[in-house]
């Protein structure tokens, strides 16, 4: 079913829909173009954050299942079926696997909202055809992909030449399950490597069914294969291999930091990692009327949207101390009852769990220390209750009286709780974003341009918005700075990086 047909669902079909899913899912790993078991046999409870119930057992992949997916990968990219197909045929293919992902787009999306409880609508609304993008504007690369002539002497030919890499290991996270791998594996398949993608063990389904609808569209099955696994065994295993030329990692800073290691402890592949965040929104006192309120409401959906699992969200509110009181009196009210939890599976829900029980209590943990500092919590602050107790739920959250070396303002919750700090300079509002380990992604709200200049040129990060957040499009480079890490997802620049560039010296005479 496709995402036209999928967005007239309603809630009783999504739930007969989960069902019949969880038994028709598959969960073994994907090798050569075949579902097959872990070689060692290991397997995993795949459990649903909404009620703790068991979705179906997965397959662990571990070393031996690595060494496998990368020989066959290794032999498919010698033999050229995918690295040295002809641009326009790569291009054809990549553009009926899109056209796949969007007529299939009813599956997808239940598989990422089974998995981590991300709401049904969002799936069909925004995940599922951010991906038939991010497909199609990588496929469009491909024959964009040139090389040059360099100014030489007369009798002297000198190219530069840009060369697919060899097998690339993707390792993605669980917060946008197929459209975070997506950005990984496309443009390195649309570069012409092999891709092995080791998904997030919380959320494999939906990057199973987008291989297998690869090799449908025509790909090559060594050229993208999944293997499934623990992080500690199938993770680390595919950044240590000696055969894998490059790894891309998103997650925490933390194991992009050991991923760093294992290059070096093996062969210093090429690592891309795109880690953490603390997204900083300074509100200046310039701000009011209309645009105070779309300031606001921006900022609500900014820290609220994917329940706050969103590396690049928006959890740092730096407001001046002249509209300090009329933001958060205005923050309560359209924000208070703005997300409601509930099942994902109701197209009318807008906050589903967090993604387990483990992290549900990791989050209200922080906010317990929050209130311990000195914080106030303005709303929130709690697990949902009722129907859904036995869920990882966490209902949205504001907290007040936070400074800037408050652990709330300084570590990363990853859930849907917003801290709010007042400052009042521009001066101190530029020191207080950039105290921070991370510069991922933040934002000005201003109503003067040549303010907003100057927080431009010195807020630190990779990404920055100018009234506005979470905008953007394929074209826009998405990364950070400092340990938010090294590398640009979607953008050109990014299939650039699944390349190696070789030169070559011709003497003519």
């Amino acid at each position: 079913m496709n995402l036209e047909e999928a967005a007239k669902l309603s809630h009783s079909d999504w739930q007969q829909r989960a069902i019949e899913l969880k038994k028709a899912a598959e969960t073994r790993l994907f090798i050569n173009g075949e579902f097959v078991d872990a070689i060692e046999g290991g397997t995993f409870d795949n459990v649903c954050p909404v009620d703790g119930s068991v979705i179906n057992t997965c397959a662990a992949g571990a070393q031996a299942d690595i060494d496998k997916a990368v020989a066959v990968a290794k032999e498919s990219f010698k033999s050229g079926d995918w690295s040295r197909m002809a641009p326009r045929d790569r291009m054809a293919v990549m553009y009926k696997w899109a056209a796949l992902i969007e007529e299939n787009g009813a599956e997808l999306a239940l598989m990422d909202t089974i998995d981590m409880g991300k709401p049904i609508s969002d799936m069909v609304g925004v995940d599922i055809p951010m991906c038939v993008e991010t497909i199609q504007y990588f496929s469009e690369c491909i024959d964009k992909i040139t090389g040059s002539i360099t100014a030489t002497e007369y009798d002297v030919m000198s190219t530069v030449i840009r060369e697919p890499i060899g097998v690339v290991g993707c390792i993605s996270p669980w917060n946008y399950p197929l459209l975070m791998a997506l950005w990984k594996i496309a443009p390195s398949l649309a570069a012409g490597n092999s891709t092995i993608l080791k998904p997030a063990e919380q959320s494999p389904l939906s990057s199973y069914r987008a291989a297998q609808l690869f090799v449908e569209a025509g790909g090559p099955p060594g050229a993208l294969q999944v293997v499934n696994g623990m992080g500690e065994q199938a993770g680390q295993a595919l950044a240590r291999h000696m055969d894998v030329s490059k790894i891309s990692f998103t997650g925490s800073t933390e194991v992009g930091k050991l991923i760093h290691v294992y290059s070096g402890e093996s062969n210093m592949k090429k690592v891309s990692l795109e880690c953490g965040g603390k997204g900083p929104q300074v509100f200046c006192e310039d701000l009011e009327g209309e645009l105070l309120d779309r300031a606001v409401e921006t900022a609500i959906n900014g820290i609220f949207f994917n329940m706050g699992q969103v590396c690049s969200a928006g959890s740092r509110l730096i407001v001046h101390s002249k509209i300090y009181d009329a933001f958060v009196e205005k923050f309560i009210a359209m924000g208070k009852d703005a997300y409601t939890c509930g099942d994902p599976l109701d197209p009318a829900v807008n906050l589903g769990p967090l993604v387990d029980h483990q992290s549900q209590s990791r989050v209200l943990g922080m906010v317990e220390t929050a209130q311990a500092e000195g914080g106030t919590v303005e709303f929130g602050g709690e697990a949902a209750g009722g129907a859904l107790e036995k869920g990882a739920y966490v209902v949205p959250t504001m907290i007040t009286g936070v400074t800037e070396n408050d652990t709330i303002a300084r570590f990363e919750a990853f859930g849907p709780v917003v801290a709010v700090i007042k400052v009042d300079s521009d001066e101190e509002a530029i020191e207080v974003a950039n105290n921070s380990i991370y510069g991922l992604q933040g934002s000005v709200w201003t109503d003067n341009y040549r303010r907003a200049m100057r927080f431009v040129r010195e807020i630190e990060c990779g990404t920055f918005l100018v009234n506005s957040f979470e905008e953007g499009d394929m074209t826009q480079p998405f990364g950070g700075y400092k340990q938010s890490g090294n590398a640009k997802d979607k953008c050109f620049e990014s299939v650039l990086s699944y390349t190696n560039t070789k030169a070559a010296w011709f003497r003519l005479d």
